[in-house]
């Protein structure tokens, strides 16, 4: 099977291989045998189940791929060509699309030539040059670490797959083939690729329902990132392989006599459990290899539903079944689309073995996953697959947009991939899939954005809980919202999806920027006023004057840093300034001259841009000064705070400011009391301070080692004067001896 190629080849550039790159030879059905064989193999695939016309196509791109890569090598040696050819062999064994394969053939011409992506896209059409771009890295900028480049490939990478899964599929085949000839790598750069396909490449196989993809590339990466380790465990199931072969043969007869006997035609096959799967029980339980017991167990495959249920049945009245070891995905779905009944049961001699049960449809799905989609036609379970796959998919669009950076979303992907699952309900009964250790914040989230912003309390099985509680499988969960609530920072602490955590964070952030706005907006309107400004007002000319030279920023944003203290308030209005007075000297007279600001008003209430030091707790009526601090914008200390004394070199971030006339809000105080050891006298303590309306936030105590212990307390207090009239009443009590309020 030929085909002339109907395009001049000569732009190609002929380069070797990059050096970072991994040697890749084959599939699993592209064994290195040479490349012929392999082409043969693949020629032979492709024309089992595509049109005539898309074999050539494929054809055409085949002989485009080699053209480009001729000259260029693996690192193990092999022709460069073998790896495009061995990733396609992969898709077609899932009998994927022309287009996918297409870009199978090709997507590696555009990272290792000079052949663009117009190009591609001319010759073999825009949704294969899509496709090559979804998996072609970006170009790495100067300066710019490892770490970050590669968050920003993976981002790119899946944000291409949210809207075309096909990206994914392509870039899971090339990292399999990766990782099947990794000793060709040199070792640091081995254990890298591993560690990195164990984090993230393997998860995303998985949560896409690619289950033998998902094992592979989990045994792949444990053997080269723990290699002792591996190796120790292949020896032990291999003797444990001779010591119960007996045992699990005497099952699988019984098994395969049975199931006929009540009428269910089944097909019964025995599996051993995957070194990596006994590795991770070891380690999450802490187990020695021989208290593992069930590496070994059964998959019977029916011809439908029922029948997986009268198996069941079958299965424990033979065998007693482990309690708490069974499972039904069959009814409620993994989030992966995976279907199948989960059964422990014990055998001969007190051994456990695991039987999953499912249909043919079942076991394709399991298998292959959203790959199934092109491999099997099972309407209602790909319907439901695909529903699952593309809420996830989209849901990386709204990662994508509540995160700040490549890094921060890359954290985002990994903790939605966490393995693990607790089915919950909502009050009408819906079923959400959440992670294990999710809490009612997650499920506020999981419903819906805007229930989670405004959450503030929550019922589980009718009982009021606490946010941070970890949601179990089966319980019914309730949220109790409030219109003027919003997200907590202490939610962060205790969140176990990717979608609440940058939801929050995405919230909290846009909070600070708005209140840091206003906030550098004060701030450079009174260093305006120094300068003679009456208004602290600049005209917009010299506004975009001053914008044109500091790359794309907006007046908000330069507002918004001299807020969080990146910017000096006095440095931007004196440049103003002089914009000000180039564009029109006349108007400017003597509007320069130092004058005297006015303080900035403290309400107390202008959230997370202005902060109250915690060393000091200033309340309204205290003699206050301002510092701004980078990163957390102004900070407002009591005059003569210890602090203060050693950042005398610092006075240039210094501010004026005082308290509104009238603040309203509760301000943390605290106080110190000496009193004597008596019966009843914390009790009388905290009556007087319940006496004049104020809230006990801590109390400790502190034992003198005599007649006296120290009562240390946390209040809530409006002011000055309301400090003051908590002080007098507690002093009225015969027991109390000193006090006095703690400043440092």
């Amino acid at each position: 099977m030929t085909a002339i190629l109907p395009f001049s080849l000569s732009f190609l550039r002929r380069t070797p291989a990059p050096a970072d790159d991994p040697a890749i030879l084959a599939s699993d059905l592209y064994t290195p045998l040479n490349l012929a064989e392999n082409l043969d193999r693949f020629r032979a695939d492709i024309a089992a189940y595509l049109k005539p016309k898309d074999v050539a196509q494929i054809e055409a791109a085949w002989q485009f791929s080699s053209e480009a890569h001729r000259g260029q090598f693996r690192t193990s040696g092999e022709p460069y060509v073998s790896h495009p050819l061995a990733v396609a062999g992969t898709l077609a064994s899932w009998r994927l699309d022309p287009q996918a394969l297409i870009a199978a053939l090709l997507h590696d011409v555009m990272e290792d030539t000079e052949i663009t992506k117009a190009q591609l896209s001319e010759h073999f059409g825009k949704v294969a040059a899509e496709l090559v771009d979804g998996v072609s890295k970006l170009d790495r900028i100067e300066n710019q670490s490892y770490e970050e480049a590669q968050a920003e490939n993976f981002r790119k990478m899946l944000l291409a797959m949210a809207r075309d899964v096909r990206v994914i599929l392509i870039k899971l085949a090339d990292r399999l083939h990766n990782m099947r000839t990794l000793d060709a790598v040199r070792p640091d750069k081995r254990r890298r690729i591993a560690r990195e396909t164990l984090e993230i490449y393997a998860p995303i196989a998985n949560r896409l329902g690619l289950n033998n993809l998902y094992r592979e590339l989990q045994e792949l990466a444990f053997q080269h990132l723990y290699p002792i380790r591996y190796q120790v465990l292949v020896k032990a199931v291999r003797q444990a392989r001779g010591n119960r072969r007996e045992v699990v043969g005497k099952i699988l007869d019984t098994i395969r006599k049975r199931l006929p006997a009540a009428g269910i035609d089944a097909e019964v096959l025995g599996r051993e459990k995957h070194l990596y799967g006994i590795y991770r029980k070891m380690r999450e339980k802490r187990l020695t290899f021989s208290q593992v017991l069930d590496i070994y167990g059964f998959r019977i495959i029916v011809k439908d539903a029922p029948a997986c249920y009268l198996t069941l049945g079958v299965l424990h009245g033979l065998f007693k079944p482990v309690p708490g070891k069974f499972k039904d995905y069959i009814a409620i779905p993994k989030a992966n689309g995976y279907q199948s009944l989960h059964t422990t049961l014990i055998g001969p001699f007190g051994t456990p073995v695991e039987v999953q049960i499912r249909t043919a449809g079942m076991n394709h799905v399991a298998e292959s996953g959203v790959a199934s989609h092109w491999l099997y036609k099972d309407e209602q379970a790909m319907s439901d697959l695909q529903q699952t796959t593309h809420k996830w998919l989209q849901s990386l669009i709204e990662l994508q947009s509540a995160s700040g950076n490549s890094a921060e979303f890359l954290e985002h992907v990994k903790v939605d991939l966490f393995p693990g699952e607790v089915y919950v309900f909502t009050p009408r009964g819906k079923i959400l899939v959440l992670p294990r250790g999710a809490t009612p914040v997650d499920f506020a989230y999981a419903v819906h954005t805007d229930i989670g912003n405004c959450c503030v309390a929550c019922r589980i099985n009718f009982e009021s809980m606490p946010l941070r509680t970890e949601l179990k499988n089966g319980d019914r969960v309730e949220i109790i919202t409030a219109l003027s609530a919003s997200p907590n920072p202490s939610w962060l602490s205790y969140v176990a999806t990717s979608k609440a955590r940058a939801q929050i964070r995405h919230f909290l952030k846009t909070q600070q920027q708005e209140e840091s706005a206003a906030l550098g907006e004060r701030l450079l309107g009174q260093a305006l006023r120094t300068f003679g400004i009456p208004n602290g007002e600049i005209d917009d000319t010299a506004w975009e004057s001053f914008l044109r030279g500091i790359a794309p920023k907006g007046k908000r944003q330069v507002l918004t840093e001299i807020g969080l203290g990146a910017r000096l308030p006095a440095i931007v209005a004196r440049r103003l300034l002089e914009l000000r007075e180039r564009q029109g000297p006349a108007e400017a007279n003597n509007e320069t001259e130092i004058r005297p600001a006015a303080a900035i008003l403290i309400r107390g209430t202008e959230g997370v841009a202005v902060q109250l030091a915690k060393c000091c707790r200033p309340i309204p009526g205290d003699p206050i000064v301002g510092i701004i601090r980078k990163g957390q914008g102004l900070v407002v200390h009591i005059n003569g705070c210890p602090l203060l004394a050693r950042q005398r070199g610092e006075r240039n971030d210094w501010v004026d400011v005082d308290w509104e006339a009238e603040v309203r809000g509760s301000f943390e105080v605290g106080l110190r009391t000496v009193v004597s050891n008596q019966r009843g006298v914390l009790a009388k303590i905290a009556a007087a301070i319940a006496e004049e309306n104020s809230n006990i936030l801590n109390v400790s105590m502190d034992d003198d080692g005599g007649q006296t212990t120290s009562l240390y307390f946390t209040l809530q207090v409006q002011n000055r004067a309301h400090l003051a009239g908590i002080l007098r009443r507690i002093r009225r009590i015969p027991e109390v001896g000193r006090i006095y309020r703690i400043k440092n």
